[in-house]
């Protein structure tokens, strides 16, 4: 890691920001940290993290508003941090941008594995390498690979840098059917930590912008009890 990336660690417990700290700038970050949710945001504006550690429990505005509003005009990596166990909080936190999460108590070892894990995934905007695959078209659908842009009906949708990953690696293979560890091995790579269930989550927001419907699905279908296909037709 180079000296450009910074993290921004937003949390209202100093002793965690500290440590979170500690850890992220053992890993070559400058980082900058937040308390609260508007600080957080400011901050995101001034400095564009390349990763944001942000708390759901914040005082004033909480993690998720901070997510969705983030995601207006940041396209960094955002790990939510949850004291709370219930699966329905993790699962809103993917939806409103998230990327992965950890619920508290967690290892910082851990969420440093998580991170290096989401820095090798490119992000939205990025450069396109030399070996980039032709721009691929099915129907209505327009994968153009070396803008790392997808339009529908000649609308560009506003994709996560998860969203582009898991359409063009099922994309590149119509018919195949890709399971759940696959997909986690080969979007988020082969150390991460958590369970398969995001997967599933961010599978749900893709088709949402795809305008897929499940039960009668253009694009990916879900194969019951494996995971997921693509199969749109070549137009």
């Amino acid at each position: 890691m180079t000296d450009q990336l910074i993290a921004l660690v937003v949390d209202d417990e100093r002793r965690l920001r500290d440590l979170v700290q500690s850890y992220l700038e053992r890993e070559g970050f400058r980082v900058v940290a937040a308390g609260d949710g508007l600080t957080a945001l400011d901050l995101a504006r001034q400095q564009s993290p390349t990763v944001v550690v942000l708390d759901l429990m914040l005082p004033g505005l909480d993690g998720l508003e901070v997510c969705r509003r983030l995601r207006t005009f940041s396209d960094a990596y955002v790990i939510m941090l949850t004291a709370k166990a219930e699966e329905v909080d993790r699962i809103v936190g993917l939806e409103v941008g998230a990327d992965d999460y950890l619920t508290k108590p967690f290892s910082p070892r851990e969420l440093v594995a998580r991170i290096r894990a989401m820095l090798r995934r490119p992000r939205q905007g990025g450069h396109a390498l030399p070996d980039t695959p032709p721009p691929q078209r099915f129907g209505p659908l327009l994968i153009d690979h070396s803008r790392r842009e997808v339009a529908l009906s000649g609308q560009i949708l506003a994709l996560t840098p998860l969203e582009f990953a898991l359409l063009t690696t099922l994309a590149a293979h119509p018919g195949r059917v890709f399971t759940r560890a696959q997909l986690l091995e080969r979007v988020w790579s082969d150390d991460y930590f958590g369970d398969d269930h995001v997967v599933d989550v961010h599978i749900a927001n893709l088709r949402k912008k795809l305008g897929d419907d499940p039960t009668a699905f253009r694009y990916i279908e879900t194969v019951r009890g494996v995971g997921y296909r693509f199969e749109g037709k070549v137009g």
